[in-house]
């Protein structure tokens, strides 16, 4: 039993070292770029239940202190949308109505994700954090659709995004088997793949262009 919980941890601490690594290298870009990293709804999910359960429903000490630091990381992924994501939507959307909807969008997120977190007694929020990470892999494939380009992405944003799930991902497979995260994993795993095909395709189209 010592052994499964200490190869848990590994995996734990994997998810969280990879996942701090994504965000730091998202908010690089972002200041290189001027450009945000994080889709809105995904910034909205992320920092929501990030703030749930750091401070609401903590998990427990280790992966709490986890979520803090992901929670001041994204504090700043939050900043860079305010700060750039205006010029991106300003033919689409005026000012105060781009901040209308960032923020009618993040309280609609919480709300969701506290009440479902009631409704499932999900109250280590393994399921709405798989669920979101599922919606994210989409919205990042979008993004790039979106802008056609590689602001506020790389190649090691992609990778470390998708190692980060992974491990998490193996050790809630191996210690509580769990079917539907499993599958919702193996639908991540697959969109990452996809998401990391177009990056790596997009970065070798500009390579070659220079």
């Amino acid at each position: 039993m010592t052994n499964q919980i200490n190869w848990f941890l590994v995996l734990q601490l994997g998810m969280a070292l990879f996942w701090i690594l994504t965000y730091i290298l998202i908010i690089m870009r972002g200041f290189r770029d001027k450009a945000y990293g994080m889709p809105m709804v995904a910034i909205c999910a992320n920092i929501s239940w990030e703030f749930i359960f750091a401070f609401i429903y903590p998990i427990n000490d280790i992966q709490q202190k986890i979520t803090m630091i992901w929670f001041a990381l994204d504090s700043v992924i939050l900043m860079q949308y305010l700060i750039y994501g205006r010029k991106e939507f300003k033919k689409y959307l005026s000012k105060h109505l781009f901040y209308l909807s960032f923020f009618i969008t993040l309280g609609i997120s919480f709300y969701i994700i506290l009440m479902i977190t009631h409704e499932i007694n999900d109250f280590e929020g393994k399921y709405v954090a798989f669920s979101q990470n599922l919606m994210m892999s989409g919205l990042f494939i979008s993004l790039l659709f979106w802008r056609g380009n590689l602001e506020g992405q790389s190649l090691a944003i992609a990778i470390f995004k998708m190692l980060g799930t992974l491990c998490i991902s193996i050790g809630l497979y191996i210690y509580f088997q769990t079917s539907l995260i499993t599958i919702i994993s193996v639908a991540i795993l697959i969109y990452d793949w996809i998401y990391i095909g177009l990056v790596y395709k997009l970065n070798r189209k500009k390579s070659l262009l220079h």
